[in-house]
């Protein structure tokens, strides 16, 4: 049985593979799925509650299909602290497939008239929170993609050519290891973070981010990856290639590090969702990704305001779940990929 077959009789393998691919879609296609743009905001709008969908017109009774109502925020209740949210049932905005903005940008669904729909409502700042939300997730699901492709290479290179060539090289790359292992990575990532400069955008900040993470995700990796090129490097063809005069970098490069990419592939896997809780927590606590770009990290630090959090809790609950969503997938695309790409079960 090859590695294939196996993977496909893993139902939750499949299932992560699943999820994440359907997220990483549209994460590429956020322009086209969602509604509004990121950062368009509409007059007396912040703080809506996710909008009702009607069948039927509210004063006629007369059948209209799907449709919303234009929809705003009225006056404080003094007593509660609740916004009395006015609408106007006048005008019914059927709800449409592939409609166009007032810049002739295509989306996959949208109103026809003055009311919006807002599936997860609107945050302080008026705008639609669903839009954002795929927005965001340019960021957050392509952070542990680069951080992958920084850091394990440097991993990988670091642990074979520490367990290649062995004494002093050996000795000092792993406790240069051992070194970054013990540092707590969360006050390294503020650390580093809180001394960035003010003034940097938000793509700036998006790539900091991602070699700070990255500084501190390749050694693990090298420690294990140092181990397996200890038993391959006294393989016969490993000896063959020195005997024929192959250079060290070529024989590490060439023949050794190829045969721990299949722990390579597994280990990139079950990493990626540490980079991406890495991204939330340093835009969670304000060191991340600024607004008013949206990444799930920074839409999450709604969750600081109390009334927010009891009133408005559809502002923080959607990406709190996605964080989760996608760790759970990834990790069960590891252990599927782990179960399939495993030598000794890949002739049973």
């Amino acid at each position: 049985m090859n590695w294939w077959q196996k993977f496909r009789r893993n139902r939750l393998a499949q299932l992560g593979a699943a999820i994440l691919v359907l997220m990483y879609l549209v994460a590429i296609g956020a322009g086209f799925v969602a509604p509004y743009g990121p950062y368009e905001s509409q007059a007396n709008g912040s703080l809506l509650p996710p909008t009702t969908v009607y069948w039927r017109h509210q004063e006629t009774g007369e059948w209209l299909g799907p449709h919303v109502y234009p929809t705003a925020q009225g006056p404080v209740e003094l007593d509660t602290g609740n916004r009395q949210v006015t609408v106007d049932y006048s005008e019914p905005s059927p709800i449409r497939l592939f409609t166009r903005d007032e810049q002739e940008q295509l989306h996959l669904f949208g109103t026809d008239g003055p009311g919006r729909l807002n599936l997860l409502g609107t945050d302080e700042q008026a705008r639609d929170q669903f839009s954002r939300l795929l927005y965001g997730s340019r960021i957050s699901l392509s952070v542990g993609l680069v951080g992958i492709a920084i850091a394990f290479p440097i991993g990988m290179l670091v642990g074979g050519l520490a367990g290649y060539f062995g004494g002093t090289i050996d000795a000092v790359l792993m406790r240069l290891v051992e070194v970054i292992m013990t540092i707590p990575s969360i006050y390294l990532l503020v650390a580093l973070a809180a001394v960035l400069p003010p003034g940097l955008s938000s793509a700036q900040r998006f790539m900091l981010i991602v070699l700070i993470t990255s500084f501190i995700g390749w050694a693990g990796l090298a420690r294990v990856i140092r181990g397996q090129v200890l038993s391959i490097k006294e393989r016969d063809f490993v000896q063959a290639s020195k005997v024929m005069g192959g250079r060290s970098f070529y024989i590490v490069v060439r023949h050794i590090l190829p045969q721990t990419a299949t722990y390579g592939i597994i280990a990139a896997t079950l990493a990626i969702p540490g980079f991406i809780l890495a991204e939330a927590v340093l835009s969670f606590i304000g060191l991340g990704i600024q607004q008013p770009d949206a990444s799930w990290g920074n839409m999450l630090t709604l969750a600081t305001n109390a009334s927010i959090l009891v009133l408005q809790p559809w502002l923080v609950w959607p990406p709190a779940v996605l964080i989760v969503v996608t760790s759970l997938a990834f990790n069960l695309l590891g252990d599927g990929l782990r179960d399939a790409l495993d030598p000794r079960t890949l002739k049973q």
